[in-house]
């Protein structure tokens, strides 16, 4: 069974919002870090935001600084993405992953488990 399971994709107008969730199914002690990355069609796959230290450490790319945040809920094992006025450059596909790695890493490198994967739409 997949480790990490993202929901709460959809399809929203420029300036809407959504929130993602990622669930980790086998919490294991080692995930130092976590993250959101996203994918547009034809394009790599970026950093989206990260989170270590339980929460306590946080960073985002600067094109959502101000209008994304991360959050993980310990109780449930859940990561969250709150993303707010979203800009049709935002659509994409979003990742959750998890690494060992500290610091956080920015690269796809420094996470071992990922999502399968969830679909967000903005139109203009």
């Amino acid at each position: 069974a997949q480790a990490l399971v993202e929901s709460g994709g959809g399809s929203v107008q420029s300036g809407g919002s959504l929130r993602l969730s990622c669930t980790d199914s086998k919490y294991d002690t080692r995930r130092n870090c976590m993250g959101w990355f996203r994918q547009a069609p034809g394009k790599r796959r970026e950093v989206v935001a990260t989170l270590g230290g339980g929460g306590g450490y946080t960073d985002y790319a600067d094109s959502v600084k101000g209008r994304f945040t991360i959050s993980l809920i310990k109780a449930n094992n859940t990561l969250y993405l709150e993303m707010s006025s979203l800009k049709p450059e935002d659509a994409a596909t979003y990742y959750c992953a998890a690494g060992p790695d500290w610091p956080c890493g920015l690269s796809m490198g420094d996470y071992d488990t990922w999502g399968q994967g969830t679909q967000v739409t903005v139109s203009s």
